[in-house]
Formats: C-alpha cells, structure tokens, sequence
C-alpha cells in the first residue's frame, strides 16, 4: 500500500490549528512538569536529608541498582535468546502454543510474583517444611531460605521481563536468511557455530534492545525491592519522602535516578546507530527449519516450557487455590470498582489525548510538533515514583496557594489537587501517554489523506472528520490503546501509592499493604484479578503477531 503524508500544500483549507496545537502543547508540558521539577531542585533547594544520603545511602542505592540491572540484563537474555531460537529455527508438535505461551508472564506484575513465590518458600511454607521433613542438605535449602535477596529480586524480574528479550529476538531470528546460515556449514561451521557466529551477531540490535526495556522495567520497580528488602533508588526516593518527610531530598535523589534512565534510553538508542545489518530475504530462517521428533522434541518442548511454567503457570495454581481455599474476600468488590473506574477513565483520558496529538502531526506536520510529541514520548522512560514526586511538589504548591486565597473566606485549607483523583490521573497521564499515542499514530497512519479533504467538503468540521471518519476507520487502534493504558494503569503500583487520596484504595495498593504485613495468602484475590486483567493485552498481542 503506498504510503502518502500531507504536504503543506495538502492542508486543509479552512483549518485552524490553535486548538490541535494548544492541545499538543498542553500534552507536552504535563510530561514536561515532573521531568523539570525534579530536576529544578538539583540547583535550587539544599537539602539537609540529600547530604545524608550522599554520605552515607547513595552509593548503596546506586551499586544495588547497577548489580540488580546487570543480574536481570543476563537473566533476560539467558531466558529469552534460546526460547526464541528454539521457536524459529525448530519445527516440533506444540511449537505453535508454546510460542504465545512464552508470552504469558508479561500480564504478572514483578511484586506479584515476588509475593507467590514468598508465600511457598518462606520458612513456614509447604517446600521448606516439606525439605526439613526430609532432611535435606543445608546447601540445597539455603537458595530458598535466602529468596528474599538481591538475587531473588533479579529472578523475579526476569521471569515476567525475559518476553521483551523473546519477542525481539524471535523476530530477528526469523527475518534473516536461511542462505547465510547454509553458507556457514558448507565451511564446515557446526550449528552451534553457526548459531554464536552468524545469527546471534546480525540479531545482537535486537537482543540489546530487549534487554534495555527489561532493564528500564527493572530501574522502575519498587514493589518486588521493596518487599525483597533491596535497598535501590526507588526504595530510596520512598524512604526519604515516607520516612524523613523531606519532598526536597526525594525530589533531589529522583534526579539521580533520572540521570541513570537517561544512559539507558540512550544506550537504547545508540544500539542502534549507524547498525545495519542485509541479507537475502527471498529464503528466510523459518523455511528451511529443522523437525524435531522424539527425545529432541521432547527436550526442545520441556525447555521452551521452562520459562511459562515457573514465570504463569505455578504462582497462578498458587493464586487460584488461595483464593478459593483459604483467603479473605473482604472489600474486594470495592477495591475491583476503584481500580476498574479509576483505570477506565483515566485510559480513556489518555487516549483522548493522544488522539488530539497523533492528529495534529497529521495535519499540520513541522519541526515544532515533531519535538513536541518526541518529548510526550519521554513520559514513559520516566519511573512511576519519579512522576508522583514530581506531580506531588507543584500540586503541593498549587494547593498552598488556593488555601492561601480562600483564607479570608473562612476555607479551612486542605489538599484541593495533590490529595484528589485529579493528581493521580495526571500522573498517569505523563506516564502513559507514549503509550497511547504509539498505538494511535499506528492506526492514523493507515487512512488516507484523501478522506480529511472529502470530509471537509461535505462540511465537516475538524473535530467532526476525527470522531466521525477517523475513529470509526480506526476503532481496533483506539481499543487496543485504551486497554494496554488500562491494564498498565490497574498494575502501576508507586505512582497511585504516593498520589491516591487517604480514604482511596486500588487493587495494587491493598496487594503491596497485606504482603507488607505478611498476609500473602490474603493478598492473592487482589493479586489474582490484576494479573486476570493483564492476559487480556497479551492475548490481545498474540493475535495481532499471529496475523503477521
């Protein structure tokens, strides 16, 4: 399908782009906001706490972040590089549902797992008891009994982040050209070789980026460290704001994590600069791959099962039976409403956002907008704590200043923006916007310029083309985008913690309160609904490559 855009001689007449503009302006700033304020406070505040940290926490903080990264790094790719190239290069009974199989621990939240996996392996669970019954050697219980380390940290995140690594890899196994592989056994290069020396190398781009996502995630996570007791970045930023009561040093040791996200997205970049990699597409991998049958199918199929099993399959068994069997249902149809509303309408609001950007792009396409809607995309680099902070610091100020004006009126004052709903969806909004906007600008992209002219002449106007031509055309995108936010919004556990209204629960706060007061088994109907939600877009993600 050829692929047209609009010039500025293709512009609509008649239009007039303030309200786009406004609109995308608008967005932009409120990503901006956090991202400024916390970086505002490295030259403008000195803080009492952010001297304490530097002298003595810091350092800790850091090394825990850079070893947790690295640890997650290769557990990812020791995951996710031999699942997919066992997928793309064998041919095995079962392959086809082990493929979307692999992707099943993306909808479990890492805290989650690190809450399943605690309540079986904890000193009292039934796996110890059961090894102390046995007598097992100290050696073979030690790993267990020391689950909550930084190692096990390190393993809970790669079981539910090593799909990034997969997906990525895999399709970079499978564009690449079989002919380049059948030229290195003719030069007498084992498959193994041919593997280390010919695939891997071309799909390394690939590889690295997947692990750089997984690695984002990682920086990102507070539940499992938290509960793990890993002292990282964002367990910090939580203490300082929690513990010392100082929004300053929170806001000063945000930026320091800011700093470490940015090397991130721009090592996430330069993987792929001036990286290019041809070959022949006319015979690709997965026509000439090889059938397994027997005990090498049954070993391919084991380890392809390895990652689902241990990453969905036990902690889900584990969820459902202390549902069903021995949990507490209490005010569980409460925190599902406040979760479920809450998630719904902010999705909604974000997509409406990125509806009205994508369509301004579109439009009116300049080098201003261009810039605009890269720094939108900025939003989801940022971690979760990273935006309440910065959210938190100028609602804070905002609502000084109302309680200042309504003092002669008699207003007691109160928390009129940072204690409202109104803080938490703005901080979902900077966060998930990018979100948002990719899937969107994917849709808009496929309908042609020439029905913006054919609704404008039968006297539409701007808004009407979009919300009567364009979204109609482009309704599986817009669905798609509001239920990815919604599912991100519903397992987005600092941001809604810091920022939700003291009488206001969700389904991830009520999870992360009873595991941190070691009611596990009582957390599992709130962890169970999150990660039930979550299937929807992998399932979602399974369709939309099996088409491909």
């Amino acid at each position: 399908m050829a692929v047209t855009t609009l010039t500025k001689s293709d512009r609509l007449g008649g239009f007039r782009p303030n309200g786009l503009l406004l609109s995308t302006l608008g967005a932009a700033l409120c990503v901006a906001l956090p991202l400024c304020v916390v970086l505002s406070f490295i030259l403008t505040t000195q803080s009492d706490v952010w001297a304490h940290l530097v002298d003595t926490l810091l350092l800790r903080y850091a090394t825990n972040t850079v070893a947790l990264s690295a640890l997650v790094a290769v557990g990812v790719v020791a995951l996710g590089v031999p699942a997919a190239w066992m997928i793309a290069f064998y041919r095995f009974p079962g392959r086809t549902v082990l493929s979307w199989l692999l992707l099943l621990p993306m909808a479990y939240p890492a805290y989650i797992l690190a809450y399943t996996y605690t309540g079986v392996l904890e000193y009292a669970g039934p796996v110890l008891t059961w090894m102390r019954a046995i007598d097992a050697p100290a050696w073979l219980m030690a790993p267990i009994l020391n689950i909550r380390s930084l190692p096990g940290a390190a393993l809970m995140l790669s079981l539910v982040l090593y799909p990034y690594v997969y997906l990525l890899a895999r399709a970079a196994f499978l564009e690449q050209s079989a002919n380049l592989m059948e030229a290195g056994y003719t030069l007498g290069q084992t498959r193994f070789a041919v593997l280390r020396r010919i695939v891997i190398p071309m799909a390394r781009p690939a590889i690295a980026a997947g692990a750089l996502l997984a690695i984002m995630e990682t920086v990102a996570d507070f539940g499992t460290v938290q509960f793990f007791g890993v002292q990282t970045l964002t367990t910090g930023i939580m203490r300082t704001y929690y513990g010392f009561g100082d929004t300053a040093g929170a806001a000063q040791l945000s930026s320091v994590l800011l700093g470490f996200v940015a090397v991130l997205v721009i090592l996430e970049r330069y993987s792929r600069h001036r990286v290019r990699y041809y070959s022949d597409q006319t015979r690709r991998l997965n026509q000439a791959a090889q059938h397994l049958t027997g005990t090498r199918a049954l070993t391919v199929q084991l380890l392809c099962a390895i990652p689902v099993i241990f990453g969905f399959f036990i902690p889900t068994v584990l969820l459902v039976n202390w549902t069903v069997f021995e949990a507490q249902l209490q005010s569980l149809w409460l925190l599902a409403w406040n979760s479920f509303a809450l998630a719904g309408v902010s999705s909604v609001l974000i997509v409406g956002v990125a509806l009205l950007v994508a369509y301004a792009n579109r439009l009116f396409p300049s080098r201003q907008l261009s810039h605009m809607t890269t720094l939108i995309g900025l939003g989801y680099a940022l971690p979760g704590v990273v935006v309440a902070i910065g959210v938190l610091i100028p609602f804070g100020s905002m609502d000084a200043w109302i309680s200042a004006q309504l003092a002669p009126l008699g207003v007691e004052p109160t928390l009129w923006l940072s204690g409202s709903l109104f803080a938490v969806m703005f901080a979902y909004l900077v966060r998930f916007l990018a979100v948002a906007n990719g899937n969107v600008v994917s849709g808009l992209s496929r309908i042609r310029p020439s029905l913006d002219h054919s609704g404008r002449l039968l006297g539409l106007s701007q808004g009407a083309v979009l919300s009567q031509i364009h979204v109609p055309l482009m309704r599986s995108s817009v669905l798609t985008a509001i239920l990815v936010c919604f599912v991100d919004i519903l397992k987005e556990l600092p941001a809604t913690l810091i920022l939700r209204p003291f009488d206001f629960n969700t389904l991830a706060v009520r999870a992360y309160e009873l595991a941190g007061q070691e009611r596990l088994i009582d957390a599992a109907p709130a962890s169970l609904c999150i990660v039930l939600v979550g299937l929807l877009p992998v399932i979602l993600l399974n369709r939309s490559i099996g088409k491909l």
